[in-house]
């Protein structure tokens, strides 16, 4: 299978790119993830990519980073979440926005992407959850694992959803100031001044 293209940058259009690599142009699918970290017009670029081959067709999807690559990969064995739903979850989140989804249970902000009903997104969770960890979601040094937040973490990441936050967001908040703070108001108003 195909890795990674390397060559230039020929043409972008919506979820497409074109890269030629010694005079063949390759037709690669993208989120709009990607498109919006892409280099200018005829420039060098990379893509990690993924072949996906069918009975009528075959698709080469492109990532410019291996761990939003990583991610498509682990969507796409989830029962109903093909090459082009995954996309569209990469399409409107983030890596570490999904992985805090993931973790916080937060089956709506998953179904924002096209295609992607409730139930599906629940599949996502259930399936995913234990394939991911809150310390690739939050890649800061001074946060702490999702698994291991304290009681005093947990009320405040409920607190937070009690005050119209998503769970993901709450878990993310929260997750970056765990460990500085001891007491539940502490962190409530440090996780605050985090989503302000």
């Amino acid at each position: 299978m195909i890795a990674y293209v390397k060559g230039i940058l020929e043409k972008i259009t919506e979820n497409n790119a074109v890269v030629e690599v010694n005079g063949i142009g390759y037709n690669v699918k993208i989120s709009a993830g990607t498109m919006h970290q892409l280099p200018r017009l005829h420039q060098e670029v990379t893509l990690h990519t993924y072949m996906a081959v069918r009975e009528d067709a075959c698709w080469l999807y492109g990532f410019v980073t291996r761990d939003e690559l990583e991610l498509f990969k682990l969507l796409i064995t989830v029962n109903g979440v093909g090459p082009k739903g995954a996309l569209g979850i990469l399409s409107v989140m983030t890596p570490r926005d999904l992985r805090f989804a993931i973790l916080a249970a937060d089956g709506k902000m998953i179904s924002r992407a096209p295609g992607i009903g409730k139930k599906t997104a629940e599949r996502v969770i259930l399936d995913l959850r234990d394939k991911i960890s809150a310390d690739d979601a939050d890649d800061t040094a001074q946060s702490a694992p999702a698994a291991d937040i304290g009681s005093a973490d947990s009320e405040a990441v409920e607190a937070l959803i009690a005050l119209g936050y998503g769970a993901a967001e709450a878990l993310k908040a929260v997750s970056q100031v765990a460990g500085r703070e001891q007491d539940t108001e502490a962190i409530l108003k440090a996780a605050l001044k985090k989503m302000v």
